[in-house]
């Protein structure tokens, strides 16, 4: 919440990004996966989710987040990716091209410190 209002954006009705489902890097399981938990309590606030996973291109049905099943990876371009009002960076895959990322969203929350090593724009990373 604290990186949307710094953008003068409520975290109700923001569109969210979600990088990365499977429970761990450059794997396609995404059974045990924290991204779920995050997808689950945005949209209880009343964000508008959508996920990227190279691995995932559909989430499959699952008894634990059966609610999800169905839903597919949006595709990796800058007009799908700059759509969204925050980016949150939940699996870090190595297929994926996070300078890119930095180009093309206004507003990273990076909980796995994938944006570390990048030169990004200020105030467009934070780190969680």
């Amino acid at each position: 919440m604290e990186a949307l209002n710094s953008k003068r954006k409520a975290l109700n009705g923001a569109r969210i990004l979600l990088v990365g489902l499977a429970y761990k890097p450059n794997v396609d399981d995404p059974r045990e996966s924290p991204t779920f938990v995050l997808m689950d309590l945005l949209k209880e606030r009343g964000a508008e989710l959508a996920y990227y996973d190279p691995h995932i291109p559909v989430i499959g049905p699952m008894r634990e987040h059966a609610a999800w099943t169905g839903t597919r990876s949006v595709a990796w371009n800058q007009s799908s990716v700059a759509g969204f009002d925050a980016v949150v960076i939940a699996t870090a895959h190595d297929a994926i091209n996070y300078k890119e990322l930095a180009e093309w969203s206004q507003c990273i929350i990076d909980t796995r410190n994938a944006m570390a090593e990048l030169k990004t724009r200020p105030g467009t990373v934070w780190k969680a």
